[in-house]
């Protein structure tokens, strides 16, 4: 999970693919951040990837850097503690402008059941599961 969360910041930005009813949606994301031995990611409620997620936690990440790219699978479920929405914030200072833990739009989920699969031009896949 720690291999997964540094591609991902080191990647700098990711693709988020949700369901929206039979309809694949994917939008870029930036937050990637471990918290209580736990992937997380946040977002806002009022974002039309909140409502998708709720209606359907499976969710895919995928990232590319340096000619390799991961991708995870998983389901993303919310963690409605303010003290896992601070722990993002406070690791996102960025987003402090737009967010903030008890302002009820800040919203967090971390994956749960996840398959990651490390992959290359070169090189075999690598999956990691956590």
């Amino acid at each position: 999970m720690e291999r997964v969360a540094k591609f991902l910041q080191e990647a700098g930005t990711y693709y988020l693919a949700t369901v929206d009813g039979d309809q694949p949606r994917v939008r870029p994301f930036g937050t990637a951040h471990i918290f209580e031995g736990k992937l997380y990611i946040q977002t806002g409620k009022v974002k039309d990837v909140s409502k998708q997620l709720h209606a359907n936690p499976k969710a895919e990440i995928c990232a590319f850097k340096g000619g390799e790219w991961v991708r995870v699978a998983g389901e993303l479920v919310e963690d409605d503690r303010i003290e896992a929405r601070q722990s993002m914030l406070d690791a996102y200072p960025n987003l402090k402008n737009m967010y903030a833990a008890d302002d009820g739009n800040t919203e967090v989920f971390y994956l749960k059941d996840a398959t990651a699969t490390f992959s290359s031009f070169t090189k075999e896949p690598e999956v990691v599961k956590f």
